[in-house]
């Protein structure tokens, strides 16, 4: 459990197993107050840059095209990847999201690309 990353919801429950809480999203989340959060740390360096997620819209068949270039965008932060791996040698990591959905959203590709990099 202490080098795990997941991923989460902002608007889930807290639990005792998120371990280190990281917001990764550019734009606070609507309706959540920041006392309820429960943040260690908000990185809006690791969020998609605004141009990529606007054209990616969270539309089904632009997922794959927007993983593409997040990706592109991740290779670019190293230092910002590497502050998260670090607290992973620690702590285990919840990377917390606002989008809607479980299945297509840029905290699942961020969480892919941080797993591999453990490697």
């Amino acid at each position: 459990m202490k080098n795990s990353i997941q991923i989460k919801r902002i608007y889930d429950e807290l639990a005792e197993t998120d371990g280190y809480r990281i917001l990764v999203d550019r734009l606070w989340p609507r309706g959540v107050k920041k006392e309820d959060a429960y943040l260690d740390e908000w990185d809006k360096d690791v969020a998609p840059s605004t141009e990529i997620r606007k054209e990616f819209n969270h539309q089904e068949d632009r997922f794959a095209q927007f993983t593409k270039e997040y990706k592109k965008e991740l290779a670019g932060k190293k230092e910002a990847l590497q502050h998260i791996l670090d607290i992973n040698q620690k702590y285990p990591v919840t990377l917390l999201y606002a989008a809607r959905s479980r299945t297509i959203n840029h905290a699942i590709v961020l969480q892919e690309v941080l797993q591999k990099q453990k490697k």
